[in-house]
C-alpha cells in the first residue's frame, strides 16, 4: 500500500481493507476512498458493511458458492468472507441444514439423488413435491452426502441489526424493478 493511501486512512477508526492483488496504482487517478462512515462501528461493533452483507443474506439467496460482491472491498472497506465468517461466528448468521438448503439446488439434481436411492416415478414432478419426497425418504446426514452447497439466513439478532441500521441500506445503490 502506498504511503499517500496509508495517508487517506490514517485519521480513520478502522482501516478499511485493501486486497493485496488489488492494483491501487492503475487506479490511482480514479480512485475513491472509503467514506469514512462506513469504517465507523454501528451498534453490536458492527461495520457498514456488515449491515450490507446481513441485508444480502435477508434476500435469501446468498449460498456458500456466491461469489462476494466488489463493493464491500470497494464502498465498504471489508473483506468479504472474512466478515461473513464473522457474523456466523458471533450468532448474526447461521448455515441453513441441507433440507433448508433444497432451494438452491435444481430440480434434476434432486431428482438425482432421490433416483440413487431407488425412488421412480420422479419425471411430472415439480421442484416443492420433489423437496416433500427427500424429507420422506431421507435423513439430514443422509442428505447432507449428496451436495455441499448451503444458504445463509439472518439469525434473530442479525434481523435485529438489520432493523436497526437501516439508514445504511437507504444509502446503499439499489437497482430498480
Amino acid at each position: 500500500m502506498s504511503e499517500k493511501i496509508k495517508n487517506l486512512y490514517a485519521g480513520y477508526p478502522n482501516p478499511p481493507y485493501i486486497s493485496p492483488d488489488r492494483n491501487l496504482m492503475a487506479e490511482e487517478l480514479g480512485f475513491k476512498p472509503v467514506p469514512r462512515r462506513n469504517m465507523e462501528s454501528l451498534n453490536d461493533g458492527l461495520l457498514a458493511g456488515d449491515i450490507i452483507l446481513l441485508w444480502r443474506i435477508a434476500f435469501g439467496t446468498f449460498t456458500t458458492d456466491s461469489v462476494m460482491p466488489k463493493y464491500l472491498e470497494f464502498t465498504y472497506g471489508i473483506e468479504g468472507q472474512k466478515h461473513l465468517d464473522i457474523l456466523v461466528e458471533k450468532g448474526f448468521v447461521r448455515v441453513e441444514s441441507a433440507f433448508e438448503s433444497l432451494d438452491h439446488i435444481t430440480a434434476t439434481v434432486k431428482k438425482a439423488i432421490l433416483k440413487s436411492k431407488g425412488v421412480t416415478g420422479l419425471s411430472k414432478l415439480k421442484s416443492d413435491q420433489l423437496d416433500q419426497i427427500l424429507k420422506e425418504q431421507l435423513t439430514e446426514a443422509e442428505l447432507t452426502t449428496f451436495f455441499e452447497v448451503r444458504g445463509y439466513a439472518l439469525t434473530d439478532k442479525g434481523e435485529k441489526a438489520l432493523a436497526a441500521n437501516q439508514a445504511v441500506i437507504d444509502r446503499h445503490p439499489q437497482k430498480k424493478f
